[in-house]
């Protein structure tokens, strides 16, 4: 994997962003339980997600799942 991951939490409003390469132009697909798949608009690359309410979901368990494809290199 080539993109760096970024990872911002924003404590006052109780959300993580979890960003994948360079911003770019696209749209969020709600996968569930308030978790938000972020696609880039031309490629249809996931590009990062968004979890809302993390603090209060991690209070209970650090368990969360995301549908994430990795490519290892050598």
């Amino acid at each position: 994997m080539k993109d760096k991951i970024s990872i911002y939490y924003d404590k006052e409003g109780d959300v993580l962003e979890i960003d994948i390469g360079k911003p770019t132009k696209g749209y969020c697909k709600g996968l569930g339980d308030d978790i938000f798949e972020k696609i880039d608009e031309k490629t249809g690359n996931t590009k990062g997600y968004t979890i809302l309410g993390f603090k209060k979901r991690t209070e209970k368990s650090l368990n969360i799942s995301l549908p994430i494809n990795l490519e290892l290199e050598a």
